[in-house]
Parts: structure tokens; C-alpha cells; sequence
């Protein structure tokens, strides 16, 4: 194979990928769950990973440090689920309604990942006002 048409084929499956990856960051949180499952599934595949010891150990280490990233889970609907709905689509609004109703619904269940303490904080004061029992990690 001459090396003009690999690289041909590289930019072919360049696009490829690229148009996949567009399509996937357009799919909302549940959508993107379905797909995981459907993947798994396909191909015999888990989305688990192990953790090696040696990693588990380095993590330990680090969490004596101050955290850099937060999670904000929802632990009980309380009696106001209308307002956790409307919140949870406040603070990620690329969901939809049916979208949030089900991540409500499912409690416990984090609302966000991995965000900074200010967003988490902000995050958490919104779905405590409508009566949401919160965790922050």
C-alpha cells in the first residue's frame, strides 16, 4: 500500500471518528447510558475497570490532599419533586424533562461530577431549597 493512500484512508477514518464523536457529545445523559449498555452487550465488553494496587495506593495519598473536584449526589426526593426536577434542569440543562424526571426519580443518584467546590456548593444550595437531601463527596 503506498503511503498517499494511507493517509487517505487515516483521513477517511479521521472523519469518521470525528462525525461519531459529534453525534455521541449531542446524546443526552440517558441516551449515553443506553449506548454503554448496547456496546457492553455487543461486543462482551464491561465499562468497569479494575483498579491496579498501585494506583489505589497513589489515590490514597492524594486524598490527604485538598480536593480539587466534587460530586453532588441527591440522596432523597423529599416531598417537593417538581422543584428538584426544575432544579436539576437548572443546573444541567442540557437534560430534558423527561430526562430529569427520571434522574430524580432515581435517587440516590449524583446530579453532577467532578466540578469545583463553588459549582458543587451552588449545585447543592439549589436542590436543598426545594428539598432535596444532598451528599457532596
Amino acid at each position: 500500500m503506498t503511503e498517499d493512500k494511507k493517509k487517505k484512508e487515516n483521513k477517511e477514518q479521521s472523519k469518521k471518528v470525528g462525525q461519531l464523536i459529534e453525534e455521541i457529545g449531542s446524546l443526552s445523559v440517558l441516551e449515553l447510558a443506553d449506548l454503554i449498555s448496547a456496546l457492553e452487550e455487543k461486543f462482551g465488553v464491561s465499562a468497569i475497570t479494575n483498579v491496579p494496587v498501585a494506583q489505589a495506593a497513589v489515590s490514597d495519598s492524594v486524598s490527604t490532599e485538598e480536593k480539587s473536584a466534587y460530586t453532588v449526589s441527591l440522596q432523597e426526593i423529599g416531598s417537593n419533586k417538581i422543584g428538584l426536577i426544575k432544579a436539576v434542569r437548572e443546573i444541567n440543562p442540557n437534560l430534558g424533562l423527561k430526562e430529569a424526571k427520571e434522574l430524580v426519580e432515581s435517587a440516590p443518584v449524583e446530579i453532577v461530577k467532578d466540578v469545583k467546590k463553588e459549582e458543587a456548593e451552588e449545585a447543592a444550595k439549589k436542590l436543598e431549597e426545594v428539598g432535596g437531601k444532598i451528599e457532596l463527596k
